[in-house]
């Protein structure tokens, strides 16, 4: 399943460390998001479901552009690793 290999990513380790890190924050939104997705693939019509999924990606947006402020270059290399797109600048 998709959420298995995103979840070992990072280390067992890591995750009792670090569970306050912004990468982490934004590791499991993007975990609860592709869970969320895959969710709304068969249930089209859970309109719960979908407000919670908004919420959800305004929260990692709003992270990520504090983590491209803070140091572009962390940003740059969760980009890749997650596979998420890069966020337009206004």
């Amino acid at each position: 399943m998709v959420k298995k290999s995103f979840i070992s990513i990072i280390s067992h380790e890591e995750k009792k460390e670090d569970r306050g890190s912004v990468e982490f924050q934004i590791l499991s939104l993007t975990n609860r998001i592709r869970n969320l997705s895959s969710h709304l693939e068969l249930h089209r019509k859970d309109y719960l479901s979908q407000r919670g999924l908004r919420k959800i990606l305004g929260k990692r947006q709003r992270m990520l552009s504090y983590l491209s402020k803070k140091n572009r270059i962390r940003y740059k290399e969760l980009i890749d690793h997650l596979d998420i797109r890069e966020s337009k600048t206004r």
